[in-house]
């Protein structure tokens, strides 16, 4: 088992920053890929970003491409995502999740979840 918990979201305005962080406890935090996903009221949960179980490797949506960096620490069982120029349309609850096959970008290919974190953009 490994247990996610998220923190780091808030209300913000657009084109500000916030910084999301996914603590891991549990199992060996390197031994995971993984990824960030949201969700916004009556959508579908959807990828945001992924990383590799190294760090070295990341993959973003195109609409968060150049805005969001995803990061982690594998000494720290941490897990980020730097959000800079915060538009409405991320607001979102945001979810990190950990997949000990291979960083993918659906839901369904992850293993574990936290519970969320919201992130509301005012206009």
């Amino acid at each position: 088992q490994v247990q996610l918990v998220e923190s780091g979201g808030g209300l913000v305005q657009a084109g500000g920053s916030l910084r999301l962080s996914c603590a891991a406890s549990g199992r060996t935090f390197s031994n995971y890929a993984m990824g960030w996903f949201r969700q916004a009221p009556g959508k579908e949960r959807e990828f945001v970003a992924n990383i590799g179980w190294s760090g070295f490797s990341t993959y973003y949506t195109d609409s968060v491409k150049g805005r969001f960096t995803i990061s982690r620490d594998n000494a720290k069982n941490t897990l980020w995502l730097q959000m800079n120029s915060l538009k409405p349309e991320d607001t979102a609850v945001y979810f990190c999740a950990a997949s000990h096959l291979y960083t993918g970008t659906y839901p369904g290919e992850y293993d574990y979840w936290g519970q969320g974190t919201q992130v509301t953009v005012s206009s």
